[in-house]
């Protein structure tokens, strides 16, 4: 192993700490996906180095193999948002472009740090963050859309942008819609009734009302016991 080739090894390791780590599980906090993206980093890496150091003029092939295969074992095998699809496909790209080396020497590393400036960028929490996309089941089933866009921007205090109804059952008196909206910028303020402390004292009757309210309940006894 030369010297480039153990620059390279650093340079792949650390961005994919940064990008699993760094990036990644500081803000989707999942424990499982950090570990696979760390693995399949430095095993596409380690393969495509392989390869290619047992075989001339393997490059482009071996890279579109890979990702093509890889990409249908790991897409296949669970459920993962768009965001997570797309961590997926930058760790691959990092060990496929630190494996390859393509171009000057100089070529590997600033693709890398373009692939981890972009993820950064496109995924921060303050980038388009009061825009949401949402599957959503309510219990009615509506045929008019300004009804169904009114209830909401009701529901959600949001303004929408976007849906696409994608079930209207009538017999459960249900409506099923993919819909894209925008946050409002105030909050709701719950309207909730005004609760006693616990351990507050009582507030004492005055004793013309209990006088009152006794006589009564004695009277309306004596009503019922002479029927």
């Amino acid at each position: 192993m030369n010297a480039g080739t153990a620059l390279i090894l650093l340079l792949d390791l650390m961005a994919a700490i940064v990008l699993a780590y760094g990036i990644y599980f500081r803000r989707h906090r999942r424990r499982d996906l950090l570990v696979a993206y760390l693995a399949l980093n430095v095993g596409v890496l380690a393969v495509t180095i392989a390869l290619s150091a047992a075989s001339t003029g393997a490059g482009i092939g071996l890279g579109l193999g890979l990702f093509g295969v890889l990409s249908i074992i790991r897409l296949r095998s669970s459920q993962l948002t768009q965001e997570e699809v797309a961590y997926y496909f930058a760790a691959l790209a990092l060990g496929l472009l630190c494996g390859l080396r393509p171009g000057a020497w100089w070529t590997t590393p600033l693709l890398v740090v373009m692939l981890l400036a972009v993820m950064y960028v496109a995924d921060h929490p303050r980038l388009l963050r009061r825009h949401r996309q949402q599957l959503i089941t309510l219990d009615a089933a509506y045929t008019d859309e300004a009804q169904l866009v009114a209830r909401i921007e009701d529901l959600y205090d949001a303004k929408v942008n976007r849906l696409v109804v994608t079930e209207v059952n009538l017999v459960l008196d249900q409506t099923t819609v993919d819909v894209r909206f925008r946050l409002s910028g105030g909050s709701r303020t719950a309207r909730v009734a005004p609760q006693q402390p616990a351990g507050a004292a009582v507030p004492p009757v005055p004793a013309g009302v209990a006088g009152t309210a006794g006589a009564a309940g004695v009277a309306g006894a004596a009503g019922v016991a002479l029927r």
